[in-house]
């Protein structure tokens, strides 16, 4: 069954992946917004959520899907499919290339199959629980592993901001305050493409709070196969309150600073 869904699951991202990068408008434009003005939805996100779930649907008539905009519902054959059409809408909205395509298949709360595909970096990531995490590319495959961890002062962490103004407040004060102890931030502006980055070495880490399940169930998954911890805060899972990503060694470290730094609160 693993290999179907992960077959079903790398055609889907494949499909939805093709139509973002070569369907997109000229003129794209906002279709409607969610938590604030700034949370954007266009019109590709939606199209890119129905070729995904059609198509599961056809091959899997009795799974259920979660979706963010707006596939919901519980199946009967007990494997949820959580997809997000387009990670990164505002990057895709305004022609900037990281973006990706995000689905897992997840059963009994437990994520047994990941892909990310990020067309404009002709990657795919891949993996499937218990058997490691892949990137097909351009030159072929190759298995993923997180780099050696380094020492805090060398550590090159990625993090996201909400688009809810008070929250975004907090997080760009938490991430000042965090700027003299690491080597540096970045912001990506996608999560599915960070974990991924994670998994691949590109970065040391990762944290973001106010993900929702379809942000992270595929990259979380990736990140974990290649060698990574994740969690939220010390004792959770990863979370919509806090999700960290990060090598053994710079896990623990990243998890008590953001712990002290009140990360998981607004």
């Amino acid at each position: 069954m693993l290999a179907e869904l992960l077959g079903l699951a790398l055609e889907a991202g494949r499909r939805a992946g093709a139509l973002l990068r070569d369907g997109r408008p000229d003129d794209l434009a906002v279709a409607r917004t969610k938590s604030s003005p700034i949370d954007v939805v266009t019109e590709m996100d939606i199209a890119a959520e129905k070729l995904i779930t059609g198509f599961l649907a056809e091959h899997r008539p009795e799974d259920g899907f979660l979706g963010e905009e707006g596939a919901a519902s519980p199946g009967t054959s007990g494997v949820r499919w959580v997809i997000d059409p387009l990670d990164g809408t505002v990057n895709y909205l305004y022609g900037l290339p990281t973006w990706a395509v995000s689905i897992a298949a997840e059963r009994d709360g437990e994520t047994l199959v990941g892909v990310v595909e990020a067309p404009m970096r002709n990657e795919t990531y891949r993996a499937v629980l218990g058997g490691g995490a892949y990137a097909d590319t351009a030159v072929g495959e190759r298995r993923l592993a997180v780099r050696p961890a380094p020492p805090m002062d060398q550590a090159l962490i990625s993090t996201g901001f909400a688009y809810v103004q008070t929250r975004r407040a907090h997080q760009a004060d938490v991430a000042q305050r965090m700027i003299p102890v690491l080597r540096d931030i970045r912001r990506g502006g996608s999560a599915a493409i960070d974990l991924c980055d994670v998994a691949a070495g590109r970065l040391d880490g990762y944290y973001e709070r106010g993900l929702n399940p379809w942000d992270l169930a595929a990259g979380d998954l990736i990140a974990r196969e290649a060698g990574a911890l994740t969690g939220g805060r010390p004792g959770e899972r990863p979370s919509g309150e806090l999700t960290i990503a990060a090598p053994p060694g710079v896990f623990k470290p990243l998890q008590q600073l953001l712990d002290e730094l009140g990360a998981w609160h607004d």
